[in-house]
């Protein structure tokens, strides 16, 4: 078996870009994947391309081989976009060698280690606790959630007194508990807008009393030191990793005692073979892993066999498939989990190619905060 072809297609997620990847065999086995969209996307095709003039005719079952290879073709490490490229790459492989073989990607991880992977929703459009429950009960109702995660700020943090900020934040949070159901988890994504340290440990130790899930990546990740040093004064657990590109970070991380939960991207690290040995390292510090996984019903697929096989999971974001049609039958949740699927080779799941042979135009960008003096604020 030997790799003949590479595909690369644009296609649309709502309004975010994904770029998908195909790899075929010569004889006829075809791996996928999507690559995170760090942007700016339309760079994701050409590097592919280079990328595969380096694996082309080689044997899709050499992932190890393969993958340090690729990376090491990079005279520095490879940065944001070099590891999504390879992280597709990757998984590709692993859905061809499965493939291969008839069974699911999991098997070839050494089994299945849980029979479902729970996962939880991110609820950002909520303005009040009595609208936040309403659409918590509808996940609850229609796919069985009982794990949310939801932005912390209620009132402008870059505008307002920080104090207020706090103070909004726990009062909301206070407001929420007494209004939702007790059994459902809230976790706070504060998306890396603090700058001090002090602030974020403020935060933190203002919504422990109500019992957060986790708060996730409240400072930027540039300086691993300072998250040991904040960990230790927090009251609640911390969850950080999205922002980290490999297990020597992750490492750094975790040798300083900074963070409770992991929360490494699959489609970020350099792929499934990266994310497990990150794993096991988390697995030696007694921290688990909670994937970040903002994308596609494709990159679900891949986080749910990594998920099923990692003794150390504990929870996977996801994002309801509704506006990604380029899937023909996503993983969906029933009772709050995501079910695996034995009798499927593979990821488990098939890809529509008339879908993404249509031609998109993205035009999507991050957005950028600034603050009342005119400068760009942390995110």
């Amino acid at each position: 078996m030997k790799i003949d072809r590479m595909r690369a297609f644009m296609s649309r997620d709502a309004n975010r870009p994904r770029v998908l990847l195909a790899l075929d065999t010569d004889d006829g086995l075809t791996g996928w994947a999507e690559c995170y969209n760090h942007g700016p996307d339309n760079a994701l095709a050409p590097l592919l391309e280079y990328l595969f003039g380096f694996i082309r005719g080689q044997d899709p079952r050499r992932i190890e081989y393969l993958i340090m290879h690729l990376t090491q073709q990079c005279r520095f490490p490879p940065g944001a976009l070099g590891l999504a490229a390879i992280s597709a790459i990757d998984h590709c492989l692993w859905d061809i060698s499965a493939k291969a073989l008839n069974v699911p990607v999991y098997q070839l991880l050494g089994g299945h280690a849980r029979d479902r992977v729970r996962v939880y929703a991110g609820v950002y459009t909520a303005p009040d606790p009595e609208a936040a429950r309403d659409q918590l009960d509808k996940l609850n109702a229609d796919w069985g959630l009982t794990a949310f995660k939801l932005s912390p700020w209620r009132i402008d943090l870059h505008a307002n007194r920080w104090g207020e900020v706090v103070r909004s934040s726990a009062e909301y949070f206070r407001s929420l508990r007494e209004t939702i159901r007790s059994d459902y988890e809230i976790a706070f994504d504060a998306h890396a807008q603090i700058f001090e340290p002090i602030q974020a440990i403020q935060l933190a130790n203002a919504l422990a009393p109500y019992d957060p899930l986790f708060l996730e990546e409240p400072i930027r990740m540039e300086n691993i030191e300072a998250w040991g040093a904040m960990k230790a004064q927090m009251k609640c657990t911390l969850a950080t990793g999205e922002s980290l590109y490999n297990r020597f970070e992750f490492l750094r991380l975790l040798s300083v005692r900074g963070a409770d939960i992991i929360q490494p991207d699959i489609c970020v690290v350099g792929g499934l073979l990266e994310m497990r040995k990150i794993a096991a390292i988390a697995e030696a510090h007694y921290v688990t892993v909670a994937p970040h996984n903002p994308m596609g019903p494709l990159a679900t697929a891949v986080n749910v066999h990594f998920a099923a096989s990692q003794p150390n999971f504990r929870i996977l974001e996801y994002r309801l498939p509704h506006a990604a049609p380029y899937v023909k039958d996503p993983y969906l949740p029933k009772d709050g989990y995501l079910e695996l699927r034995p009798d499927r080779a593979g990821w488990g799941v098939e890809v529509d190619e008339e879908v993404i042979k249509a031609p998109v135009v993205t035009h999507w960008q991050r957005k950028i905060a600034f603050r009342p003096d005119g400068s760009t604020a942390y995110v």
